[in-house]
């Protein structure tokens, strides 16, 4: 059997032409066609996706974001809200100088907190993060 491009089926001695191809054929089509973009999507996400450890400097900017959205968050969170109103907006860039100032006054700002807010998840949560941002700028990329 042989299949051409006009949808004709060669079998023995004639020939027989088929409106749209070979009946199956649209199915078979159909999954392979599924199959293609399903390939396509995949090798995309594959391209995408980080395929190598992070650096020290990739590591701190990712700590660094995440710091500052989980100070914001601490800011206006119902049950920290009271005692952290009067903490200034915390923006950490890594590439000032004073950066290590800027964590060691956050930090120690946080530490005088009141024992209520001291206490609190989220508080805990971010004078956590910063004092691991501070030792990782300290000794491991220190250069």
């Amino acid at each position: 059997m042989l299949w051409t491009e006009f949808g004709m089926c060669m079998c023995g001695k004639g020939a027989t032409l088929y409106k749209g191809g070979p009946p199956g054929l649209a199915r078979v089509s159909s999954a392979m066609a599924e199959l293609r973009r399903a390939l396509l999507v995949l090798s995309c996400l594959l391209v995408a996706a980080r395929c190598y450890p992070q650096t020290c400097y990739t590591k701190v900017l990712d700590m660094a974001q995440e710091i500052m959205v989980q100070a914001a968050e601490m800011r206006e969170a119902p049950e920290t809200q009271h005692c952290t109103a009067h903490l200034p907006d915390l923006h950490i860039d890594v590439h000032n100088a004073c950066v290590m100032q800027t964590v060691r006054t956050y930090m120690s700002m946080l530490d005088n907190l009141d024992d209520i807010c001291v206490r609190s998840r989220k508080v805990r949560a971010l004078r956590a993060i910063l004092r691991r941002l501070y030792l990782i700028m300290v000794h491991k990329c220190h250069g």
